[in-house]
């Protein structure tokens, strides 16, 4: 054994640990999810305080609290990012600790040539199992040389050059979720090497923490990346169990309000309530997180794959695709693609819609939400077995009733004209959507008259 090296050690222990650590993360985060259910329903604003995330004994000097003191806290997050929800790709729902420099450059080609870079995915992210098992001399971080053996510098320069975007991952605790090196009690010197990578996108996870609340510990990275003077999106991953919505605009870019999807219906559907919860705290700059895409990672029909994507822009969530973007099939493609219902996610009045109506406990729901320029996006939702029809009133979203609207179709891209009606009936299959933008007429005929003057 005292002949092994460092890196050998190393990758033994993550064949053992990884799958482990990865599985360790879903169940504290469902377990979170079922307790924040709970306290949502005793009163909708308590904050919740969930059981402590995994301890393990650490090494000889390593200080059991790092925790800083909140008058330390004197800095905002200021980066001048989110004006809309972060729209990209990242690595873990499909690959998890299987992720390597190939996947990443390929992938990047991928975006680029499906035409979803054009969409508005920019962002490529890196979630846990890119960094060395153990940092370097100086303390600085480093990536795996078996797996990333050109660097993260490198990536951060191909991806550039396709227009695109990098982001990394790390952990507010002393090790990430799979046993890579956090970031507690490093976030200056981290900061700065993600700044040097050029890196334009950090997770920042919550596992092997020193017992602290994430209140302390998650400003620290914030101030970090604020130092560094470089724009840094910063997405809080602490799977909401401190109840972020109500204390992280100040200090994230997006938080996340639940724990870990997985590619079911139950799971994404479970997420939804969770997520519901808190809609009226996102707001531009700061955006609730109900975790990534799971559409096309093959778990889910093609109808639920469709509600998944439609509620995620609906509820202004980043849109961050989890499958294999380099093996997409075409009806996948066409639900990450379709432009009209990214709109409504990248909507610039940037309010989260949310759930308006539920008949009993049917399973026929009616979402909704303001968009720009008096217009309202519209969502039927079928969580039942059998197709079934769905009714939305206009009062139920706040319109009169003598109101004239057009009504656009997201999903089958088309427009009924000048709809003088009070509520919309509309056959939703079992676990589908039908999703439309309501525009009242009087808008449409100022638009017109507006550009009529310009031309003139």
């Amino acid at each position: 054994m005292g002949r092994r090296s460092t890196a050998e050690l190393g990758d033994r222990m993550t064949k053992n640990v990884v799958v482990a650590m990865a599985n360790l993360r879903l169940v504290f985060g469902l377990l979170s999810s079922v307790l924040l259910v709970v306290s949502c329903v005793e009163d909708r604003h308590t904050a919740l305080r969930s059981p402590q995330t995994p301890r393990r004994q650490f090494p000889e000097g390593v200080p059991s609290s790092v925790a800083p003191l909140v008058s330390r806290h004197q800095l905002r997050l200021d980066n001048g990012l989110a004006s809309t929800p972060p729209m990209g790709w990242n690595s873990w729902n499909h690959f998890a600790c299987n992720v390597n420099e190939t996947v990443i450059f390929e992938t990047a080609d991928a975006l680029v040539s499906t035409g979803l870079a054009a969409k508005g995915y920019k962002y490529i992210n890196l979630d846990d199992c890119w960094a060395a098992l153990q940092r370097d001399s100086q303390g600085n971080l480093l990536a795996r040389a078996t797996t990333f053996p050109s660097g993260i510098k490198a990536l951060a320069d191909y991806v550039h050059s396709k227009g695109l975007k990098l982001g990394i991952y790390s952990d507010a605790g002393y090790y990430t979720c799979a046993s890579q090196p956090g970031s507690l009690g490093h976030e200056t010197q981290d900061a700065q090497t993600f700044a040097s990578w050029e890196i334009d996108y950090l997770k920042y996870d919550n596992c092997f923490t020193d017992g602290t609340k994430p209140e302390y510990r998650y400003p620290v990275m914030r101030d970090a990346l604020n130092k560094t003077g470089r724009p840094i999106f910063f997405s809080m991953c602490e799977w909401g169990i401190d109840s972020p919505a109500t204390w992280a605009n100040n200090v994230g870019n997006s938080w996340r309000t639940t724990g870990d999807i997985t590619d079911d219906w139950n799971s994404m559907v479970g997420i939804v309530e969770l997520n519901n919860v808190w809609a009226d705290y996102a707001a531009p700059g700061g955006w609730n997180d109900p975790d990534m895409l799971e559409v096309g990672n093959g778990g889910m029909t093609v109808e639920e794959y469709r509600s998944h994507f439609s509620l995620w822009a609906l509820m202004k969530a980043p849109l961050l695709i989890g499958c294999d973007v380099r093996n997409i099939g075409a009806e996948i493609l066409e639900i990450l693609a379709n432009e009209e219902v990214i709109a409504v996610n990248q909507d610039p009045l940037g309010v989260q819609g949310k759930r308006v109506r539920m008949d009993g406990f049917s399973g026929l729901e009616v979402w909704s939400g303001p968009l720009s320029s008096g217009r309202v996006v519209l969502l039927l939702w079928n969580r039942s077995s059998e197709s079934a029809n769905i009714t939305a009133r206009w009062s139920d979203m706040g319109i009169p009733n003598d109101t004239l609207l057009t009504v656009r179709d997201l999903w089958k891209h088309e427009t009924i004209s000048e709809a003088e009606m009070y509520e919309i009936c509309q056959e939703v299959p079992s676990h589908g959507v039908k999703m439309f933008i309501l525009t009242p007429v009087s808008q449409i005929y100022l638009k017109r008259e507006s550009y009529s003057h310009k031309m003139d």
